[in-house]
């Protein structure tokens, strides 16, 4: 059964999403800031809106969509991050502007580059509502992408947003040529502070390991194609935060994302070593070998804490 489908948002993975369903036969109309106007005129006959704008995009695009919304028209969620203002994930935000609305979450280890040449992939999709999700697994299944389910949409955001600050640490590491050891030991208590922060936030640890955590750290943290890898890669060469944004030239969530996830920390009281060393080296305060030795250098623990 072909879907009318709304993408607000068309850059690397909404421009992906509307083609690799355009070629399944569904029927895809989209908007992007890029093109001004006013998206909730997309918003009448859909069956469905895909929205992967940026985390700084969500809330405007809340705001103005709010009262114009139809009733029962579900929204599926592809941003990944924390909201550096009210720290809340993107559904979080969604929920503020539209309580009722119908709500899924895509997330997983899904390079946008990769889906585009016709490799195969696996993700998510999360939601309080079972029969939501289902529907949208059999409707959105392509050849090339094969979808999973979840209840547990604040988990599957927190594990994907958090994954982008430990992917830009896996990239300093290996910018700074550190080895596999040094890699595989950050990867492990990388895991562990998103651990910290899922729970935290009322998420199932069983999503910790599924795609949207683990699955999406693996492939983030190891891949150039990822953005935040990439621009912690530019950081270990010495470029400064502005510097590095700029020559990738593309939205990246880790750093907005660390410094959310950190005001959590505090307001909380978490230990999240490695999101705070990120932070203070974005800060100018110390540059990335010494970040790293300040890592190796805290107190002796036990495995399971922070």
């Amino acid at each position: 059964m072909s879907l009318r489908i709304t993408v607000l948002g068309r850059g690397a993975w909404g421009g992906t999403l509307l083609r690799l369903w355009e070629r399944q036969g569904h029927e895809l109309r989209s908007w992007s800031r890029r093109d001004g106007g006013d998206p909730a005129a997309l918003l009448q006959d859909c069956d469905l809106v895909v929205v992967a704008v940026s985390m700084v995009g969500v809330t405007p695009l809340g705001l103005g969509l709010r009262g114009h919304w139809p009733q029962g028209l579900p929204l599926l969620s592809c941003s990944k991050g924390i909201d550096l203002d009210s720290l809340c994930t993107a559904s979080q935000l969604w929920r503020r502007h539209l309580p009722a609305l119908p709500l899924a979450v895509l997330s997983g280890p899904n390079l946008a580059e990769e889906l585009e040449r016709g490799l195969p992939a696996a993700s998510v999709l999360s939601s309080d509502d079972p029969a939501l999700a289902r529907r949208l697994q059999e409707q959105l299944r392509t050849p090339h992408l094969r979808l999973y389910t979840n209840a547990d949409p604040i988990g599957t955001e927190a594990a994907g947003a958090l994954k982008n600050v430990i992917a830009l640490a896996a990239g300093i590491s290996d910018g700074l040529g550190l080895g596999a050891n040094a890699k595989a030991s950050l990867l492990c208590r990388g895991l562990a502070e998103i651990a910290v922060v899922l729970q935290a936030l009322g998420g199932q640890p069983t999503t910790l390991y599924g795609l949207a955590g683990l699955g999406d750290l693996l492939a983030t943290a190891n891949s150039s194609l990822s953005r935040n890898y990439r621009f912690g890669s530019l950081l270990a060469e010495g470029c400064d935060e502005a510097t590095a944004l700029a020559r990738i030239g593309a939205t990246v969530e880790g750093p907005r994302t660390a410094r959310a996830t950190l005001a959590l920390a505090v307001r909380e009281g978490w230990q999240l070593p490695i999101c705070g060393q990120v932070v203070r080296l974005l800060a100018g305060e110390l540059e990335a070998r010494q970040a790293v030795q300040e890592l190796m250098q805290r107190d002796l623990r036990a495995e399971a804490a922070a």
